[in-house]
């Protein structure tokens, strides 16, 4: 028992998700900064599926996705591949003016 309960708090800090937010963001949005949704979506895939089979361990899997270690693991990541997502998108903007200058002349 105690080997499965480390196993989802393992798969929970994979996924880095609560699930309130699962719901409310789109895997296909465009504008969307934040590289976590398909990992959310993911995982209230997997919370679904538990509960349906067993709704204690669908609550435990809620629980433990509300400890503070994962919400503060989900933060970081979420900070950090916000910085990643700006500095793509910089990045694309000076490759397109350095397209359209260099290359095509405009």
């Amino acid at each position: 028992m105690l080997q499965s309960r480390v196993l989802v708090i393992a798969l929970i800090l994979l996924l880095s998700t609560t699930l309130p937010e699962v719901h409310s963001k789109s895997v296909f949005e465009k504008d969307r900064r934040d590289w976590l949704v398909i990992p959310d979506a993911i995982a209230s895939y997997i919370y679904e599926a538990v509960t349906k089979v067993s709704p204690r361990a669908g609550q435990f899997l809620a629980d433990a996705a509300q400890t503070p270690a994962v919400v503060s693991a989900r933060t970081f990541l979420i900070r950090e591949t916000t910085k990643l997502s700006i500095m793509a998108e910089q990045l694309i903007e000076k490759i397109k003016n350095l397209w359209y200058t260099r290359v095509l002349g405009y």
